[in-house]
């Protein structure tokens, strides 16, 4: 038999060769990406998170203090600090006369000498440096499975659960630089809007705290000129391309008490105001605890904030979370402020209104007492007119079991000014809530609770929390 050939023109045969290669190559394409690419697969935040949750242990605090205060602060610490669940260093300037440790505090680090920089900022302290180098002293020692460093104060007050659900929102191999500004404008005005106020508290993801512990040294030799620590940090990490991630829960307390004819408008504690109207977030740092009034009346600093974290301890990611309820047929508005206080107002109060923070404080500054009355947050006047402030009553017990809390409110305030006020004869609130569980969907998109009153009510009052319904608004209903 003749064989048939069939003769191909260059250019088609080209076509056919160009083909083939493509197709292999797609096939093998896979395959070169996985094994080429410097990168990890792409994944969301979610996604990580819940493939691998950020836990307590996940955590390391590094806590700035001295030798000769680190005792005086002891009741400070042991707040939040438990030595069998919370891993946090101690980082002094000297080594101290006793092992912190048997105190129940964190381990003791002695801070390397800071001698070689300078330091030029007008009546300031160098010690500014040494705190600033606690990131790299922490980040150098090589402390296994970090993924979070979180740094503050001897006098900051963390709430350490609450800070594993916010974290856990955020990709911990990605760069981060966590935390929040002060409460007064003309103290950002005067330092950075783009940094995280120490004594509140601020998080570093570990991949930035180790880019971060590379180039801190060389990063401080330019900043002799400034004050403080937090501000040398930013400024640092800054360099590195990075800008602040804002969390609201962070506070650095940079309030004092507001007088009205040299008599505290509230006798009971400057930062009130502030407590009562806390973000829809998770409280994660207090600061200046020490110097503030109590938080709560007719106790010492210290014994308030035990008293404030009987609440924590039943349900840290409830505490200071605001709710707000309305009663036509009394015609009130109540504000509870879990694990802290309820304010009950006479008439309809919008709730924008009520989510401002009432002016119990004014902005505190170095060197003296500043007129202004501007802040970063929501504000609204606190009435003069003792006849026109809500009822107050202040967290009096707590408890949790079958799955639900119940804690108890005393009045505080007499409430003597002469009217028909519905409430004028209640003594005590009892709230009830289901207890709130580490979730970071809803961390991520927080939604404000509801609440109900159970009628009817004498000399008590009690209050139902719940999920708000798909569509139903949290106002007076018409």
């Amino acid at each position: 038999m003749r064989k048939l050939r069939v003769k191909l023109p260059l250019k088609t045969i080209l076509l056919i060769i160009c083909a083939i290669s493509t197709f292999y190559l797609l096939l093998q394409q896979p395959s070169i990406c996985l094994s080429s690419s410097p990168d990890p697969p792409f994944t969301t935040t979610a996604a990580a998170a819940a493939a691998s949750p950020t836990t307590l242990s996940h955590l390391l605090f590094s806590i700035a203090s001295y030798s000769a205060a680190f005792r005086r602060r002891k009741p400070i610490l042991k707040l939040w600090y438990t030595p069998n669940s919370t891993r946090a260093l101690l980082f002094l300037d000297s080594p101290p006369s006793i092992d912190p440790e048997l105190l129940g505090l964190p381990p003791a680090v002695v801070s390397a000498s800071t001698s070689r920089f300078p330091y030029t900022f007008p009546r300031g302290q160098r010690s500014a440096i040494r705190v600033a180098r606690i990131v790299k002293e922490a980040v150098d020692r090589d402390e296994q499975n970090v993924r979070w460093f979180v740094f503050g104060d001897d006098d900051t007050v963390f709430f350490p659960q609450n800070l594993v659900t916010v974290l856990g929102k955020y990709d911990h191999e990605k760069w981060y630089y966590v935390g929040s500004n002060s409460e007064s404008l003309e103290q950002n005005l005067k330092m950075s809007f783009e940094m995280a106020y120490g004594g509140g508290g601020f998080a570093i993801s570990f991949p930035l705290a180790k880019a971060l512990a590379r180039v801190l040294d060389s990063c401080l030799m330019r900043y002799p000129h400034l004050y403080g620590s937090d501000l040398r940090i930013s400024s640092c990490v800054a360099e590195l391309g990075v800008g602040l991630t804002r969390e609201p829960g962070f506070h650095q307390v940079i309030l004092l008490p507001l007088l009205y004819s040299n008599v505290s408008v509230l006798h009971l504690g400057d930062v009130f105001g502030m407590l009562t109207s806390h973000p829809l977030s998770p409280l994660l740092s207090l600061h200046h605890l020490e110097v503030v009034e109590p938080i709560f009346p007719n106790m010492d600093r210290i014994e308030a904030l035990e008293h404030l974290f009987k609440a924590v301890n039943v349900d840290p990611g409830r505490i200071l979370q605001q709710t707000v309820c309305y009663d036509r047929p009394s015609n009130v508005t109540i504000s509870v402020v879990w694990g802290y206080g309820i304010q009950i107002f006479e008439g309809n109060q919008l709730l924008p209104n009520i989510l401002a923070s009432q002016r119990t404080f004014k902005p505190w500054r170095r060197g003296g007492v500043s007129d202004s009355s501007q802040f970063v947050i929501d504000t609204r006047d606190y009435p003069r007119d003792r006849c026109k402030r809500p009822v107050v009553f202040f967290l009096e017990d707590v408890a949790f079991g079958t799955g639900r809390l119940w804690s108890k409110y005393r009045r505080y305030t007499a409430h003597r000014c002469p009217n028909t006020f519905a409430v004028r004869d209640i003594k005590h609130i009892s709230v009830y809530a289901k207890k709130q569980h580490q979730d970071i969907g809803k961390a991520m998109a927080p939604r404000r609770q509801c609440c109900d009153i159970i009628h009817p009510f004498g000399k008590s009052m009690v209050l139902d929390i719940r999920d708000c319904g798909f569509d139903e608004l949290i106002a007076m209903e018409a």
